[in-house]
């Protein structure tokens, strides 16, 4: 078959989220939750950058980056509104990593409980030239 870029990308919107309220306003928190999501299904964290808005005192939410050997997460919280928005895509490079993309979504999806769910899934890298 050949080298292929096939893979899969996650994009979802979760509303109502009914989390402890740190994993929506604080970085660290969203931080340590998508790094453990991420290396419990099994991905490889290369690098990473969160970022506060707000401040120490007022937190007001957060949004992140964590770099994969096999692609990346990007997530974005929304407190003042309980929603969160997340896309992670994984390619298929040397293994499928379909499995561990689902896994380390169920995880995300697990910790933020949202009453709302929104997603889609696109298969990339097998568009015709």
């Amino acid at each position: 078959a050949g080298v292929t870029m096939e893979g899969l990308h996650i994009l979802a919107e979760f509303k109502g989220c009914r989390c402890a309220s740190r994993l929506l306003l604080e970085a660290e928190a969203l931080q340590q939750l998508c790094l453990a999501a991420c290396q419990q299904a099994g991905l490889t964290v290369v690098g990473q950058l969160f970022h506060p808005f707000g401040t120490p005192d007022a937190p007001a939410g957060a949004t992140g980056a964590v770099v994969l050997a096999e692609s990346h997460l990007a997530i974005h919280t929304w407190p003042e509104l309980g929603a969160v928005t997340l896309d992670l895509y994984v390619c298929n490079f040397s293994r499928d990593n379909r499995e561990a993309a689902k896994a380390a979504y169920a995880t995300l999806l697990q910790a933020f409980q949202p009453e709302t769910v929104g997603r889609r899934d696109v298969l990339r890298g097998s568009l015709e030239t």
